[in-house]
């Protein structure tokens, strides 16, 4: 099995971060309870990484802290994209240089269609991809276009989460539980739409209650333990490793 890395390059200069997305030793904490306990992890460009863990590991607010989201607080750690650092960032910022988060609770607009929420999110720049190579991947969403963006079924709305952070310039990709409440047709075709986003590029991290799934779509894993890295390694090695699963993920 695969053990967690030792993290002891020089990370004084951006020059030293050879990986695409670096994480290191970020420390976050929501109020005084400490819930991101030094994480640390490295990503190529155009990789799924699959972020794991039981519930109230840490996965969510890992997420939240690469976006660069107020709460968890960072207070101690780097975050580097591309040799940029985001944990110098605002959300804002981070957002302005390729981080988009796709949370569990989708964000669809109310009042909005379809097509009116993907407009909204080319507003202001970086704008990303058109609309009509938005529609190519998602020929539902084209369908629905006029259709008001809560009105669609789970799984659309999903496809109309990741289409509109899509619409914006991204390099990063950061899905919270996207197969929540989905028909197991419905996960496939997600995954296969991810897989494409992937060939774009765009470097992906996803967590997942639906670990095998996850796995499955993903080239490496990360698994969190109360808020720290317990294996860093092959996709392929936790699918096989039944001991890593029962101790980790329970499955």
């Amino acid at each position: 099995m695969a053990e967690t890395a030792t993290f002891d390059r020089d990370r004084n200069s951006a020059a030293t971060h050879p990986k695409f997305l670096s994480v290191w030793d970020i420390q976050a904490y929501y109020g005084e309870s400490y819930i991101v306990q030094g994480v640390s992890f490295d990503i190529h460009e155009g990789e799924i990484l699959a972020l794991l863990g039981r519930n109230g590991a840490g996965k969510t607010s890992t997420l939240r802290t690469i976006a660069r989201l107020d709460n968890p607080a960072l207070r101690h750690g780097e975050i580097w994209l591309d040799h940029k650092p985001l944990h110098k960032m605002k959300a804002h910022e981070a957002a302005g240089n390729g981080i988009a988060l796709v949370p569990e609770d989708r964000r669809i607009i109310p009042g909005l269609t379809v097509e009116e929420n993907l407009q909204l999110a080319q507003i202001a720049p970086p704008v990303g991809w058109s609309l009509e190579r938005i529609y190519g991947l998602f020929p539902r969403l084209k369908e629905r276009r006029r259709q008001e963006g809560v009105t669609l079924s789970g799984g659309e709305q999903q496809m109309l989460a990741i289409a509109r952070a899509l619409a914006r310039d991204i390099k990063v990709l950061l899905l919270d539980e996207p197969y929540e409440g989905l028909a197991p047709v419905i996960v496939q075709e997600i995954a296969k739409t991810l897989n494409v986003i992937r060939d774009q590029g765009i470097t992906t991290i996803i967590v997942e209650q639906n670990a095998v799934a996850a796995l499955k779509l993903a080239d490496r894993a990360v698994i969190l333990d109360t808020g720290s890295v317990v294996y860093d390694g092959s996709a392929q090695e936790v699918l096989e490793d039944e001991a890593l699963r029962q101790r980790y993920l329970a499955i």
